[in-house]
């Protein structure tokens, strides 16, 4: 792999390489990514949307993003937690989502055990606990890893807890979107949006 710094758009902003060419992943990185979510159902979505993701590109998912959460209820966790074969047959027919049976199963798996984590702290409160200490800022693409010690333990705690589909890449890839960690790189103008 190419180690890139980021890189100069058209409007002389400095971004991560990622994204700079599409229109659709310019936004999602300048708006959303690395900007801490708040409340369960956010981030049950993020967590259901990574899971789809594993395998395909970001962008693929940013595209079904509509219809995911028109399938998924708004990934209000109640709603999907009481899903049964029935919707597993409907998500599986919904051409608007990914249809991989072991993914749609676990975002349903998932939603039970966010509900069961209400008894604790819940949902929210698990994910950000494994919050690392700011590192250093990478430099280039070769600088951004892709899993962590902290995504490993919230891979592990969450399998735990019943969570399935949730590995340590997996893991790492949510901890970027909502901000636990800052990847965005040295001279991107996002660099410290979370903070």
């Amino acid at each position: 792999m190419t180690a890139l710094p980021a890189l100069v758009g058209d409007d002389g902003l400095a971004r991560c390489p990622w994204a700079t060419g599409d229109p659709v992943n310019r936004v999602y990185h300048d708006t959303e990514w690395g900007l801490r979510v708040a409340g369960e159902s956010a981030h049950l979505e993020r967590l259901t949307l990574e899971a789809f993701q594993s395998g395909l590109s970001w962008r693929t998912i940013l595209d079904k993003r509509p219809a995911f959460r028109a399938a998924f209820a708004g990934f209000d966790a109640d709603v999907v937690a009481r899903f049964g074969p029935g919707d597993v047959a409907r998500l599986m027919a919904d051409a608007g989502i990914v249809r991989n049976l072991r993914k749609v199963e676990a975002a349903i798996t998932n939603a039970r055990a966010t509900v069961a984590l209400r008894d604790q702290d819940g949902l929210e409160a698990l994910i950000w606990s494994f919050r690392p200490e700011p590192g250093p800022a990478p430099r280039t693409t070769a600088d951004v890893p892709t899993t962590s010690p902290e995504s490993v333990a919230l891979a592990k705690a969450l399998k735990r807890a019943g969570f399935a589909h949730v590995g340590p890449t997996t893991m790492y890839a949510l901890m970027e979107a909502i901000g636990l960690v800052d990847d965005h790189l040295e001279d991107c103008h996002r660099r410290g949006c979370a903070a």
